[in-house]
């Protein structure tokens, strides 16, 4: 088995695709899993949990699995009773028919989705697709799913976060699929007309970047200007995952944001990635070291430290951004991103506008199993420089703007609005800004 040290919300990926597995070895799987677990998990004591008894009840009907889908369920159930994030399986191939998992799923629809109450709303439209499809619109029926039935299999005992969680993954699990296929879907419009179409998957566009095990995940980032109601200069900086291939294309940004009146991080639908990139980016930010919280696993604990950039791209000697920076999080900010929020909120230095976060912000590991499946399993556990544990909490933010599908339905965007209004009313930066 080969492991490597990564901090992501791969969880929510869950759906890609990796390599086929090979006979299952219900047995030897299980035990495998159980002992990285106990040797692993962040706390020797599991949280007071008998992790020999788990073993002792389980292991007999792991070992009387007659399929893949048998033997994963009885590790998921051994999984959830440790009660915390970053502890899933990938599965290698497909539990069974209409199963996402195990599929090709390089091919991207161009919508993004959300749970609202207990709809399923397109929340954003790539401007590639062509069919006529509107952030606000009800998804209704993905192929031959029917939503509102998918929907009913989230377990009603789960927190709001994690039910919006296992909601998107159910979506995306059935919207993506081979690059260059179609999947047809059935919306609910504006105006509560049914609308079918088919949409075409297309391949993911950004950096390819792989880690590990891992599927290939593509990083993008984009940078644009907003004007505050005043006239002042925002510069607006999102990226989709935390991986090193973003930190030269945020240096950039921050060169040409320099002279902004704020910035503006959207952090929204970004589910984590590698947490060491959170001492480089927001050393953009502060001119003096300062911790932004600590790791702490069963060896000791590490301290996450913003290093100052007080160099731009050029080699060029410059200061570190002094104005007001906001950071834009919603129920798909997980992990590393949930990190950096609740970091440069404990320490004063970003106020955060949006909806709470996952609530999933342990790092963890990545383990092959013996029948191919790869084991995410938590060994460490993060609190915030101003002692605010975020795994089951989320990041909260300053100020909560609810997202709402009038608001989609009308192309408006009123956590982004508000950051701008705070922006506006906040003092001119207090150090020098450089071109």
């Amino acid at each position: 088995m080969r492991r490597f040290r990564a901090v992501a919300a791969i969880v929510a990926t869950a759906f890609a695709g990796l390599a086929a597995a090979q006979v299952p070895q219900s047995s030897e799987t299980f035990e495998a899993a159980w002992k990285i677990i106990r040797d692993t998990h962040f706390d020797k004591t599991m949280n007071g949990l008998d992790w020999e008894a788990v073993r002792a009840e389980l292991k007999p009907r792991a070992a009387a699995a007659k399929t893949p889908a048998e033997l994963r369920a009885v590790i998921r159930d051994m999984l959830q009773r440790l009660g915390l994030s970053h502890f899933a399986l990938i599965p290698a191939t497909a539990d069974g028919a209409g199963d996402g998992a195990g599929g090709d799923a390089s091919g991207d629809p161009g919508i993004d989705v959300r749970l609202l109450g207990h709809d399923l709303v397109v929340t954003d439209v790539n401007p590639e697709v062509t069919a006529p499809i509107h952030a606000g619109w009800r998804i209704i029926q993905i192929g031959s799913s029917v939503v509102a039935d998918l929907l009913k299999g989230i377990p009603e005992t789960e927190n709001e976060r994690l039910q919006r969680v296992e909601a998107w993954r159910i979506a995306e699990t059935r919207l993506r699929g081979p690059a260059g296929s179609k999947v047809d879907v059935t919306f609910e419009d504006g105006q509560g007309s049914s609308v079918k179409t088919s949409l075409e998957r297309r391949p993911e566009h950004g950096n390819p970047v792989t880690v590990g095990n891992l599927p290939t995940m593509y990083v993008r980032v984009e940078k644009n200007r907003k004007t505050t109601p005043s006239g002042k200069t925002a510069g607006v900086i999102k990226f989709n995952v935390w991986m090193a291939a973003v930190d030269a294309q945020f240096q950039q940004a921050m060169d040409d944001f320099r002279r902004a009146g704020g910035i503006i991080i959207d952090l929204r639908g970004n589910p984590g990635g590698l947490a060491a990139m959170l001492m480089g980016i927001s050393g953009h930010f502060v001119s003096e070291r300062v911790s932004l919280g600590v790791m702490k696993t069963r060896e000791g604990e590490f301290r996450f430290v913003a290093n100052p950039r007080l160099v731009n791209a050029s080699g060029e000697r410059v200061e570190a951004f002094g104005g007001p920076v906001a950071i834009l999080v919603d129920s798909m900010s997980g992990s590393a991103s949930e990190c950096f929020a609740g970091g440069m909120q404990s320490i004063g230095r970003a106020r955060i506008f949006g909806q709470t976060s996952m609530g999933q912000a342990l790092p963890a590991l990545f383990d092959r199993l013996p029948n191919g499946d790869l084991l995410i399993h938590a060994y460490g556990d993060f609190v915030t420089a101003n002692g605010t544990r975020l795994e089951g909490r989320g990041v909260i933010p300053d100020e909560s703007v609810p997202l709402e599908r009038a608001d989609l339905l009308a192309g408006r965007d009123r956590t982004m609005e508000a950051a701008l209004a705070w922006i506006d009313k906040s003092p001119a930066p207090r150090t020098p800004q450089h071109p």
